[in-house]
């Protein structure tokens, strides 16, 4: 199984702090917000890991993460995005990468105290299907939202207008290789990008996605100002830092 981590995008909702950098190389308290993602996966057992990023500071993440030495890998792989069209394009760039394996992609704002590798674990062994994980949030109008019919889980609906329900699909998703096929055939929503939700929907509607619910504290750090401040107390509270980090 492989990993990619995605940090593409302007950070429009970040300006100005991102007028000069990515907003993924942004510090969350002692650490660029990019090694939290990384961390999570190599915590999880992932050894292969791409990072897709674009824009005019791509390079910063070559000269910052080298070969991720600092994570204990012998090799990191990039690609590059050319504009902004969305997770699910990002995500295909990948594709010669991943070949025939399956994937685990993470977006690199994330930031997840607490470990994902029972997940993936229960994941991996599958011959078809994806699998994503979902945490209960205040304001489900920000996120895509799972409904739920009773029990089992009928669509996801991104930032629904109204109410159905507060468990959201956070920034994590394991697919297998069929995932790229998927993402040929979506069409650009009305913001003009290749949406992720789409694709979990997809494979939804065949029967082949299961969810689980992370068990430990998940932020969106580049969702907003506040976000990114509320992250880096949290790590400085609760996390302790880099040197006593436990992810």
């Amino acid at each position: 199984m492989k990993g990619v981590v995605l940090c593409g995008g302007l950070g429009k909702r970040l300006y100005p702090l991102t007028q000069i950098t990515n907003k993924h190389l942004l510090p969350i308290y002692d650490r660029p917000m990019v090694y939290y993602p990384i961390q999570t996966l190599v915590e999880a057992g992932i050894e292969d890991i791409m990072i897709v990023t674009g824009g005019t500071h791509a390079g910063d993440f070559l000269k910052l993460l080298g070969n991720g030495e600092e994570f204990g890998r012998k090799r990191l792989h990039y690609a590059y995005q050319k504009g902004e069209g969305g997770i699910a394009e990002a995500l295909g760039l990948a594709k010669s990468f991943i070949g025939d394996d399956k994937v685990i992609v993470i977006l690199g704002d994330n930031i997840l105290h607490g470990s994902i590798k029972d997940a993936v674990n229960q994941f991996e062994p599958e011959v078809f299907g994806a699998m994503v994980l979902l945490w209960v949030v205040e304001d489900p109008t920000q996120y895509g939202i799972a409904k739920f019919e009773k029990d089992k889980l009928i669509e996801i609906v991104e930032k629904p207008k109204e109410y159905i329900g507060k468990s959201a699909v956070i920034g994590v998703y394991m697919y297998d290789s069929r995932v790229f096929d998927i993402i040929e055939t979506l069409k650009p929503s009305d913001r003009g990008e290749l949406e992720i939700t789409d694709v979990n929907n997809a494979y939804l509607k065949e029967g082949t996605l299961e969810y689980n619910y992370f068990q430990g504290w998940w932020i969106d750090a580049g969702s907003s100002i506040d976000s990114l401040l509320e992250a880096g107390n949290y790590v400085k509270e609760k996390m302790g830092g880099k040197a006593n980090a436990k992810l």
